[in-house]
C-alpha cells in the first residue's frame, strides 16, 4: 500500500510502543499526528506532536476532528502500577477511550482504529474462557478491563478491534525490560536455576508491522475482534536472556537457586513497602518471571503472516540502541 497522503493518529505517541509507530508509519509516508501530554521521546517527532490531555473531552474532540484521520491507533494510557487500590487514577484508561471514540464519531473518512489494551486484564497464568471473562491482578488491570467495556458497549460506527499487547521490548523502552537488558550487561540478573518458562513476548519493530497489517485486513477478519499481540512462537526465557548477554559481551549467564531469588524478592517487597519504587527484585515479578506466559495467536499469525525480524535481530537492535543512549 502507498501510504503517502493517509492520515494515522496515534495516542500517547510519546511513549515506548508509540514512539516506535511514529517511526514505523512516517517511514511509510503516511502524515502522523501524535496527541499526547507529554512530549516525545524521540526529539525527532516533536514536529508532529500536539499536546493533548485525552481527560480533556472538547479539547481532544477539537483535535481530533481538525485532523480527521483514516486511521487511529489509540495507545495513549498510564501504564504504571503505583495504585494499589483504587483505579481512578487510571481514568484516562477508560474516560479517555470514551472521549477518544466520541470524538471519532464525527470522522467521515476514518476507515478503522486499533484500541491497545494490555495483557493485564488478566493475570498471568490464568486462560480466560472468552475475550469478556477478566482476572485482573491490580487496579492498572481493571482500568484495562473498563476500557475494553467502554468499546465494546459504545459499538462505534467505525471499524474497530482491540490488541492486548504482552510484554514488549526493543529500542525506547523503559521499566521493566530496559532494567532486564542493563541487569545482564552489569552481570546483575541471576536466572533461577532448573526454570525455563516459554513467554510470548514480542519485539516492538514486529508490534508496530502488526499495527499495520491490522490497519489494511479484511474486515470480516478483524472486525469486533480482542486478540493478543506478541511474537510468535513463544520464546525461552534463558536463551533470550543469553541472546542478550552474548550482544553485551557477557561470556554466560549465570543461575542461582530458587530459594535465594525468594529471599531476594522478599527484601524487595519491605523496600517497596518502605517506598522505594525500582526495587531490583519482588515477589510479584518474580512469580511473573517464574510463569509459563504463552497466548493464543492464531488469528493475529494468519493475518500478519511472517514477522520481519527475528529475536537475536532483535536483540541486537536493542543493545544498539541502548549503547546510543
Amino acid at each position: 500500500m502507498d501510504w503517502s497522503g493517509v492520515r494515522v493518529l496515534i495516542t500517547g505517541g510519546s511513549g515506548f510502543l508509540g514512539t516506535n509507530a511514529i517511526e514505523h508509519f512516517a517511514s511509510r509516508g503516511s502524515e502522523v499526528l501524535n496527541l499526547d501530554i507529554h512530549p516525545p521521546r524521540n526529539p525527532a517527532h516533536r514536529a508532529v506532536w500536539r499536546r493533548s490531555d485525552i481527560l480533556d473531552c472538547a479539547a481532544l474532540g477539537a483535535d481530533v476532528r481538525a485532523f480527521d484521520p483514516h486511521y487511529v491507533l489509540h495507545l495513549a494510557a498510564r501504564t504504571d502500577l503505583l495504585e494499589t487500590r483504587d483505579i481512578r487514577g487510571y481514568a484516562a484508561n477508560y474516560d479517555g477511550t470514551r472521549y477518544l471514540i466520541d470524538a471519532c464519531t464525527s470522522c467521515k473518512r476514518l476507515k478503522r482504529a486499533v484500541f491497545a489494551s494490555s495483557r493485564m486484564v488478566c493475570r498471568i497464568g490464568y486462560t480466560p474462557r472468552d475475550e469478556t471473562d477478566y482476572c485482573p491482578p491490580n487496579p492498572y488491570g481493571e482500568s484495562k478491563v473498563r476500557a475494553e467495556q467502554v468499546v465494546r458497549d459504545s459499538q462505534p460506527p467505525f471499524e474497530w478491534l482491540i490488541v492486548r499487547p504482552t510484554s514488549i521490548w526493543g529500542p525506547w523502552f523503559d521499566v521493566p525490560y530496559k532494567l532486564f537488558f542493563t541487569a545482564i550487561a552489569n552481570r546483575t540478573y541471576f536466572h533461577p536455576r532448573g526454570r525455563d518458562p516459554q513467554k510470548s513476548f514480542g519485539f516492538v519493530g514486529n508490534t508496530v508491522y502488526q499495527y499495520e497489517k491490522l490497519f489494511l485486513a479484511p474486515r470480516n477478519a478483524v472486525q469486533g475482534t480482542t486478540m493478543y499481540q506478541c511474537d510468535y512462537p513463544p520464546l525461552e526465557l534463558q536463551a533470550w536472556a543469553q541472546l542478550i548477554g552474548t550482544a553485551m559481551r557477557v561470556d554466560r549467564i549465570r543461575s542461582v537457586p530458587l530459594p535465594l531469588l525468594w529471599t531476594v524478592a522478599k527484601v524487595g517487597d519491605a523496600l517497596t513497602s518502605f517506598g522505594w519504587k525500582r526495587a531490583p527484585l519482588t515477589t510479584f515479578r518474580l512469580r511473573n518471571l517464574l510463569t509459563p506466559m504463552v497466548f493464543d495467536t492464531r488469528l493475529l499469525a494468519e493475518i500478519c503472516g511472517d514477522l520481519p525480524f527475528t529475536v537475536a535481530q532483535g536483540v541486537d537492535l536493542t543493545v544498539s540502541w541502548l549503547r546510543g543512549q
